[in-house]
């Protein structure tokens, strides 16, 4: 039997089904995409608990909103997973900003503006899991400017309108984000910082 994410017409047909409000199309379709959402949800929060909570969350607003996606687009297993992965993303945002927010944007409009770090680094020869790993350790503001930018692709203009804080902010926060994480490849004496020049 076809995996449905790589067969439109099935993936169509869950979908329709989630439109329908059908509990066995929406558990399919939670079992299909759950491991994705959770990669998603995993580099925006402290722990395992926190990226559960915020897929579950996010797979409640897919599931509210799911007659909203068009069904009708030609590559609509590529267009589903980017659409799934900006709920992912403003969820995981969303507890974010309830989780200490004002501790967090403390420390995201204190910190005293850097120049941008726009060398090749240490970071560059890192495996996903391996960054994975590194990006939990960064505190959270860090760690979600870090994450729009430089994995999910986001501009400082759109960080800044997601975070609600400046554009000189955001890239403040993202060098330190960096400077963090090569301290940490530093101290372990990790093979990617033995390897960097710079």
């Amino acid at each position: 039997m076809p995996h449905a994410e790589h067969d439109p017409e099935m993936l169509i047909a869950l979908l329709a089904g989630c439109q329908r409000a059908e509990r066995d199309a929406q558990r399919r379709l939670y079992g299909l995409y759950y491991s994705f959402a959770m990669s998603i949800c995993l580099r925006y929060t402290r722990t395992r608990d926190e990226a559960m909570e915020a897929a579950n969350d996010g797979f409640m607003k897919v599931f509210r909103d799911v007659s909203r996606f068009d069904v009708t687009r030609h590559e609509v297993s590529g267009s589903f997973r980017g659409w799934l992965k900006r709920i992912m993303i403003h969820t995981a945002i969303d507890h974010y900003r309830t989780q200490g927010k004002h501790q967090h944007q403390q420390e995201l409009n204190d910190a005293a503006y850097a120049e941008a770090d726009t060398g090749n680094s240490a970071l560059d020869i890192l495996s996903y899991e391996e960054l994975l790993r590194l990006i939990q350790q960064l505190s959270p503001a860090y760690r979600t400017v870090f994450n729009l930018y430089v994995i999910d692709g986001f501009t400082h203009e759109e960080v800044s309108s997601q975070l609600g804080i400046s554009v000189g902010a955001s890239k403040s926060n993202l060098s330190k984000a960096r400077a963090h994480l090569k301290n940490i490849l530093k101290q372990t004496s990790h093979h990617a910082y033995a390897g960097y020049v710079g």
